[in-house]
């Protein structure tokens, strides 16, 4: 891992998968290697599970950022967790809707997690399965009325400074 890490080809590290497929501490010694070597820490984690899990994999992982963690609107205290430690969560709103993880885009977690103070960013899934471009992401978001012209813009600005 060292050795890979050294060419520096990489700008972030990332789990995708089964969230449970394993306990999130099997990944740790990897996760403190690509933290050695710089890397942004991510992991997809939160989408299925509970707001407990997504707290766990920022906590073991010492993650900065969550792909999908929507699981942690179902707690307050996890919200404001996230919130006091400048957590940012990548939620995929018709990734969600599409697996039954949200009821609909103007009832979808996003409205809550931003609420609390999260720093939130909005992306598309999987393009080929879930057939929408970020930019229908937001229309889906803004034509729903959960969020407005100038929350998603706030939220773009979010997105831009992780780049």
């Amino acid at each position: 891992m060292d050795e890979l890490l050294a060419f520096r080809w990489f700008r972030s590290i990332d789990i995708c998968g089964n969230e449970f497929a394993q306990p999130i501490a099997c990944f740790k010694s990897i996760y403190r290697a690509a933290n050695s070597a710089g890397l942004i820490l991510k992991a997809h984690v939160g989408e299925f599970g509970a707001a407990d899990d997504v707290r766990e994999a920022v906590d073991e992982l010492e993650l900065q950022e969550v792909h999908h963690g929507i699981a942690a609107a179902r707690s307050p205290q996890i919200m404001r967790w996230l919130s006091d430690h400048n957590i940012q969560l990548n939620v995929c709103p018709t990734s969600n809707i599409m697996l039954g993880v949200a009821e609909n885009y103007g009832r979808h977690p996003i409205r809550k997690l931003y609420d609390f103070g999260i720093p939130v960013t909005i992306n598309t899934d999987d393009l080929l399965i879930f057939n929408q471009s970020v930019s229908q992401e937001y229309m889906n978001l803004y034509k729903s009325g959960s969020i407005t012209a100038e929350e998603l813009n706030e939220i773009r600005l979010t997105g831009l400074k992780s780049v």
